[in-house]
């Protein structure tokens, strides 16, 4: 009995370093850039310059005892407990419904704890990732079956993506499905479904831009069209993105020197960080954070490819496709490839919930890496 437990922990290596510094110099860099990008607001709306960067310094030093605690939990116990993390994560979606839920700007997403604010779409990304994988570990053999395994895959990313389209956040809703699409079909779906997949998500958008209420997400795609067309209106974020990621040239006009901050682009330290950083730092400094991305986006891929154990496999293409996607999303956004929509550049914008969830999902990556057989000389 000792001796087995000796050879199973003998196989535990050190965890993936460059994945580690990527993430350390991605959540560095964002820090910085949302104490530049919030001062103005902080100094008109909170009289106090530091407010956002207090907010996302705390928000890093808990994601960062989240991300090592899950560097050093065993993510094989993570499929014991996919069942309570995912039905927790949905009890925390349903909580908007309740008095705790917070509506702004015309979207109910958070939850007001009192001291602070959740936004479960975090936990219900994350719970679902969980989940899943393990969902598919178990059904290896039956994925491709009709009954035991498309039907159960699609109920499950019907109650998860549902739950978030309910919160009008269509951007989270398209990132988690496109998610937990990739892992499907990393573990063997029909490439049929591909296409029923397709033409399913382009009906949603179709319908989501109809009907009464839904007047803002039509405006957007016609605005993407032609932002400059009416860039006092609909087509002002972009057109005000495109603006700041011009000026900034090849090296920027320098830390702190954005003009479009200055209330041109609304929370600039939120979803549009990315044009701040291409205003203040270049396209030097945007290409860099791209290739941190590409790395961490690398190196996850890689640890899923020489995991052995199916459960980590699909765990980790998860948490690589769930921060690939929305990293696209984002920077599509901001450079107006795609039409606007209210989604955070993981690791860096401003929001305390995105960034423990993600950090944490990073750790359990950092874990899996830890008996996944990499070079690591």
């Amino acid at each position: 009995m000792q001796k087995s437990k000796k050879s199973k922990k003998s196989k535990r290596g050190s965890s993936d370093f460059l994945l580690l510094v990527s993430i350390i110099a991605l959540v560095f860099i964002g820090i910085v850039m949302v104490f530049s990008a919030s001062w103005p607001e902080a100094m008109v709306e909170k009289d106090d310059g530091y407010f956002f960067l207090r907010k996302q310094l705390i928000s890093a030093i808990i994601g960062s005892v989240a991300m090592v605690f899950f560097m050093n939990f065993d993510y094989r116990r993570l499929k014991k407990l996919s069942l309570p993390i995912y039905i927790l994560s949905l009890i925390s979606g349903l909580l908007i419904f309740s008095p705790l839920g917070s509506t702004r700007k015309g979207a109910r997403r958070w939850i007001n704890l009192g001291f602070t604010t959740f936004m479960p779409s975090d936990a219900i990304k994350v719970g679902s990732v969980i989940f899943f994988a393990a969902f598919l570990a178990n059904k290896k053999d039956k994925v491709r079956s009709f009954k035991e395994g498309v039907i159960p895959a699609l109920l499950y990313m019907g109650l998860s993506c549902g739950l978030i389209y309910l919160q009008k956040d269509l951007g989270t809703t398209i990132t988690l499905a496109a998610t937990m699409v990739g892992m499907f079909f990393i573990s063997g779906m029909k490439l049929g479904l591909l296409f029923v997949f397709g033409a399913a998500g382009a009906l949603v958008l179709y319908l989501s831009s109809r009907g009464e209420g839904n007047e803002f997400r039509a405006n957007r795609w016609t605005s993407f069209l032609d932002p400059f067309k009416d860039k006092l209106n609909t087509g002002w974020q972009a057109v005000q993105s495109l603006y700041a990621l011009g000026s900034g040239g090849l090296f920027g006009l320098g830390l702190g020197k954005s003009r479009q901050k200055f209330f041109y682009i609304p929370e600039a330290y939120n979803d549009f960080i990315f044009s701040i950083i291409g205003e203040e730092l270049g396209l030097i400094g945007s290409l860099i954070v791209l290739l941190l991305f590409i790395i961490v986006i690398w190196r996850g891929i890689l640890i899923a490819l020489k995991t052995e154990d199916l459960f980590g496999c699909y765990l980790a293409s998860g948490i690589v496709a769930l921060i690939a996607i929305q990293s696209l999303i984002n920077i599509a956004v901001v450079t107006s490839s795609i039409p606007t929509t209210g989604i955070t550049l993981p690791f860096i914008s401003y929001g305390g919930t995105s960034l423990l969830f993600y950090m944490s999902a990073v750790g359990i990556l950092l874990n899996i890496s830890r008996y996944a057989k990499l070079d690591r000389s």
